[in-house]
């Protein structure tokens, strides 16, 4: 182990029950907080490229910068995160953040200087926002995980935090929009660039982690050293195949309605019906947490999101699709909080941060490119047919997943505070 652990010279206490809900309060705030200011200019950037006349074909590479580059800085976060825990990361997400949040305020001033001034800056601005919230999630969930006490907990935690996403991406948006409705992009703009702000006041509320020893931040080892631990390869996979089951969701259903004459609020519905069952069974999970483990969950969600993906192109209303909607929320909704529990079980203790980069980096790299695949496909082979196609590809990937039930067997307690001072 990398860390000081609670018999060190620090001297640090397990954290009572009522710190450690302040500390999971804190982390699941400064998620909020990131999280929210990157949503809003990722809902108004591609607005006003738009209302700027930029090609659509523009819009969708200024999309794709948002995931980008995560996937370029993941790893780096990782370690950052591994060597100096919560609070150097966290600036680090915060000042990357609120440069984004500069640079959108200045893109509404750039169209008047060059002709497309305004849109490379929006870029950039999308590059930065998208890489402080994701260098944020690293710290905030290497940081919860390590909190928990035993794998039971950290499901509890993982749940509660698998909320700020949608939280975020309900406030961002409709912050950003009203906003530009009453003052235009640069005060929207100038709006969402103060909520990173708060996050460096939620983490005075996250204990300080104890360095790790010279010694072992001196020692070099490649990150790909981690896809050789027993059943990192076969979790990456199922996380891949679940995460490109949410894209390939939100990307024929809209499509699927169009064929079949839904109007835009029908479609609405659906999707909004999808994220709705996912918060709610995140917070069934903690009621349940002692009752599941990880694999026997992980297997159910890729068996039940093959057979709802095969029945979905069959139904004809807007109700059984929302219906079908609902039941692919529970499913996968259930995912993300046992993925990061096996995750930080199979993972050397002192190379949490890194495990989790490697996680980012897949779902980052896969939301920017399986919309494109996606597209192609699904012009080849029709919507309906890429459903079923993916639904099988899922299916089948309930046999690695039961093969991590193996690696995720029950583990020992341990005191809730290793490695912090309070």
């Amino acid at each position: 182990m990398s860390e000081a652990g609670p018999d060190a010279s620090t001297g640090s206490a397990p954290q009572a029950p009522r710190q450690f809900a302040t500390t999971l309060i804190a982390l699941i705030a400064g998620q909020i907080c990131l999280h929210s200011c990157m949503a809003g200019v990722r809902m108004a950037a591609p607005l006003q490229a738009l209302r700027q006349h930029h090609a659509e074909w523009a819009v969708g590479v200024l999309m794709g910068l948002f995931a980008l580059a995560p996937v370029a800085l993941a790893l780096q976060a990782g370690r950052l995160a591994d060597r100096h825990g919560y609070h150097k990361p966290m600036r680090v997400a915060v000042t990357l953040t609120l440069i984004g949040g500069v640079l959108a305020v200045l893109s509404t001033w750039m169209s008047q200087w060059t002709a497309h001034g305004d849109f490379v800056v929006l870029c950039f601005a999308a590059m930065f926002t998208g890489a402080g919230a994701n260098y944020g999630l690293i710290a905030i969930q290497r940081t919860a995980g390590r909190a928990a006490a035993d794998a039971t907990e950290r499901k509890r935690v993982f749940s509660w935090l698998g909320l700020a996403p949608a939280l975020s991406n309900a406030i961002g948006p409709v912050l950003a929009g009203t906003l530009i409705d009453l003052g235009g992009f640069r005060v929207a703009f100038a709006a969402l660039m103060l909520l990173p702000l708060a996050s460096l006041w939620s983490a005075r509320r996250v204990p300080i982690e104890v360095p790790a020893p010279p010694a072992a931040q001196q020692r070099s080892r490649s990150s790909w050293e981690l896809l050789r631990a027993p059943g990192m390869r076969r979790l990456l996979l199922v996380n891949w195949l679940l995460s490109s089951s949410w894209d390939v969701h939100s990307f024929v259903v809209p499509i699927l309605g169009h064929e079949r004459g839904f109007s835009a609020s029908a479609i609405g519905v659906v999707l909004g019906a999808f994220a709705i069952s996912v918060s709610l069974v995140r917070l069934m999970i903690p009621l349940l947490a002692h009752r599941v483990r990880e694999g026997t969950v992980l297997t159910s969600a890729m068996v039940a999101t093959g057979v709802i993906f095969g029945v979905y192109p069959l139904v004809q209303s807007a109700w059984t699709m929302g219906a079908c909607a609902v039941l692919l929320g529970l499913a996968l909704g259930s995912v993300q909080p046992m993925i990061l529990s096996s995750l930080h079980h199979i993972t050397p203790h002192d190379r949490h941060g890194e495990a989790i980069a490697l996680r980012s980096m897949t779902i980052n790299f896969s939301s920017t490119t399986m919309p494109l695949m996606f597209g192609l496909a699904g012009s080849a082979i029709g919507a309906a047919t890429l459903f079923w196609v993916m639904g099988v590809a899922v299916a089948a990937g309930g046999y690695p997943a039961r093969r991590i039930e193996a690696e995720t067997t029950p583990e020992p307690a341990r005191p809730v505070a290793e490695s912090v001072r309070t």
